[in-house]
């Protein structure tokens, strides 16, 4: 049962354990565990009711430490990313408050990009085309204070592996103070349906900490036997390498390109690839003495007519 706002009758609900607050704009405040959230409404679960509450009424939101729970079946040695169970869904405004921490600028002496940590030990992924051909790296990590992100330069960065076939790199940042880093979730069961919401968080052209809104336009568009993501979600030079966002935070894609003077064509690697990548970095290991290391087949040449080219025509065809 929906319970409409008008039928509370208590200013302030006490809910179970690690519950948040929303303070209403005529003062009064309920507290209860945030069930779900649209730019429009946010639900609130009161145990044996659902309150809907309209955004236009609420003043401020106190939200509880996140009780988020990991999926035990990659937390070990060897998993670099983490998924996660019962996330529910919020709006990109909070969402990116959250997670917003997690999101870094790539940059080599010739150019930037973006990127995503996936574990506190620094571990994070990029395109593999904006790390290509660079051995010296540095990344922008930010801090969310009282009104703004503060920003951070780290200096030590190393690049781990890359596959230059579906355009990722793995690249390990050392944290300046011996930190750990704030991370992202990777969706861990692809659930990905036309239309569906989306925002990416990257550094278009520069511009830093930069957020833009969409849709999954197709879940299987192919380029070259890969398919991706097309989303209507804005992605511009800068964007590359930074991560695509379903409405519970996860990542479920990476920006890597979009199509010039084509608005609202946005393309992201699924994340079946990176989980792909990242269970097998080892086959991708990157070599600091080449950094043209890895295998990049290029396309063939191509024939021009139907019959035997003339190098391999040995007259011996009737």
């Amino acid at each position: 049962m929906i319970m409409p706002l008008a039928a509370l009758s208590l200013s302030v609900i006490l809910g179970a354990a690690a519950t948040d607050t929303v303070t209403l704009v005529d003062g009064s405040a309920v507290s209860a565990p945030i069930l779900k959230e649209t730019a429009e409404t946010l639900w609130l679960d009161l145990g044996h009711d659902v309150i809907a509450i309209p955004r236009s009424r609420i003043e401020s939101i106190e939200r509880a430490e996140s009780d988020e729970q990991t999926d035990p079946a990659n937390i070990d040695e060897h998993a670099l990313f983490r998924t996660a169970r019962s996330l529910s869904e919020s709006v990109p405004k909070e969402l990116a408050k959250t997670i917003g921490e997690a999101v870094i600028k790539v940059s080599t002496p010739s150019g930037l990009g973006s990127g995503f940590i996936i574990h506190p030990d620094g571990y994070a992924i990029t395109n593999a085309h904006v790390v290509q051909g660079e051995t010296k790296l540095k990344a922008t990590i930010y801090h969310q204070g009282e009104r703004e992100f503060k920003r951070n330069t780290v200096d030590d960065v190393e690049i781990i592996a890359v596959n230059n076939h579906i355009d990722l790199a793995l690249i390990k940042l050392i944290h300046p103070d011996g930190d750990p880093f704030p991370f992202v979730f990777v969706q861990g069961i692809e659930e990905l349906d036309a239309g569906q919401d989306t925002f990416a968080i990257g550094n278009p052209l520069g511009l830093e900490r930069s957020l833009s809104r969409g849709v999954i336009a197709t879940t299987q568009r192919n380029f070259e036997g890969l398919t991706y993501i097309q989303t209507t979600t804005q992605i511009n030079p800068g964007n590359s390498g930074g991560p695509l966002f379903n409405l519970k935070g996860e990542v479920i894609g990476v920006t890597n390109m979009g199509i010039p003077m084509g608005e609202g064509l946005g393309f992201a690697i699924p994340a079946r690839y990176v989980r792909d990548f990242l269970r097998n970095n080892e086959a991708f290991t990157y070599d600091k003495d080449n950094p043209n290391s890895g295998y990049d087949y290029g396309q063939a040449p191509p024939r021009m007519e139907f019959s035997p080219p003339p190098d391999l025509d040995d007259k011996t065809s009737s």
